[in-house]
């Protein structure tokens, strides 16, 4: 029996593990009640106790969990954004080349950010394949459920505070996720990075335009596409979708833990735009990290998750 800690087991990410974690047989979950939550000495106490940690909290204080645990056995799973280009830190994307096996013998896994994840998706196996060179400058459109930005934003959507059905944010160019998308995706630039909140719960878009002639060899659709069939090949999650649609939705993969891509455009004019669809709170938070879970513990890599 595997003993796992959420360390933020009430905020919305942490919420969704405990979901995908009921009823598992093979998991003891360890919480604390509210009165102990903030109590440094139960914390720690539970933090060492635990055959594995998720920390589902802010990043300084994922920082500071980290220091509490004072024993070489317990594995740490971060939810938050504090180690994702860390030293020492094995990132927790499994579906990126080698990443599952080291994830499966790593003490310490920082879980990918929601925005990254799509793309990566999209990104670096082609950047991989030399069908984009590392040095090409890159643009990335997303847009995210409003649960992505936590309880404050949550509470303010649901009571009609920002009468909007769509608000672009982190104009300054200065996201935290852009270092995230650079080192993982092999790039030597970073890619302009153009977030935004859409009045839905929850699901995510990301969106990567490309101009074909500017990429070495002027690939085809058709060649982009085979790359990431071949990149995700057997994955019981990622899929590759026909690109030749007319729409995409921002809640196609919400309430699941899939990740779909496609790759859209126009051969004639050597446009493309490489979508990704998500669940911010799936594959791009929760469901992520129970599938690290899974691996780091050696059983089904999607047990519990949500197809």
């Amino acid at each position: 029996m595997t003993t796992v800690f959420i360390d933020g087991a009430v905020g919305t990410t942490g919420l969704e593990i405990r979901e995908r974690l009921a009823g598992r047989t093979d998991i003891t979950l360890a919480l604390l009640p509210g009165d102990r939550r903030k109590d440094p000495a139960a914390r720690r106490e539970a933090l060492n106790d635990a055959d594995f940690v998720i920390l589902c909290l802010p990043d300084d204080a994922s920082r500071e969990a980290v220091t509490l645990i004072d024993n070489a056995r317990t594995r740490v799973i971060d939810a938050s954004s504090a180690h994702r280009v860390a030293t020492g830190w094995t990132y927790g994307f499994p579906e990126l080349p080698g990443q599952a096996e080291k994830i499966s013998t790593a003490m310490r896994v920082s879980n990918p950010g929601c925005y990254p994840t799509g793309f990566l998706a999209l990104v670096a196996p082609l950047v991989a394949a030399g069908l984009i060179p590392a040095d090409l400058p890159l643009s990335v459109n997303a847009t995210s459920g409003y649960s992505g930005g936590g309880k404050a934003m949550i509470a303010a959507f649901e009571n009609g505070e920002p009468a909007t059905a769509f608000r672009a944010y982190a104009l300054g160019l200065a996201h935290k996720h852009i270092a995230e998308m650079t080192q993982h995706a092999g790039l030597t630039h970073a890619p302009i990075f153009a977030p935004a909140v859409a009045n839905t719960y929850r699901g995510m878009v990301v969106e990567v335009p490309l101009h074909l002639h500017a990429l070495p060899g002027r690939p085809t659709l058709a060649a982009i596409e085979d790359v990431l069939r071949a990149a995700f090949d057997g994955s019981k999650l990622v899929s590759v979708a026909p690109g030749d649609i007319g729409s995409v939705d921002i809640e196609e993969n919400a309430g699941t833990d899939r990740l779909t891509l496609r790759v859209c455009g126009n051969d004639a004019v050597g446009h493309a735009r490489l979508v990704a669809t998500l669940d911010n709170l799936g594959k791009g938070a929760g469901g992520a990290a129970v599938q690290n879970l899974n691996i780091m513990a050696g059983v089904d890599p999607v047990a519990g998750l949500v197809f």
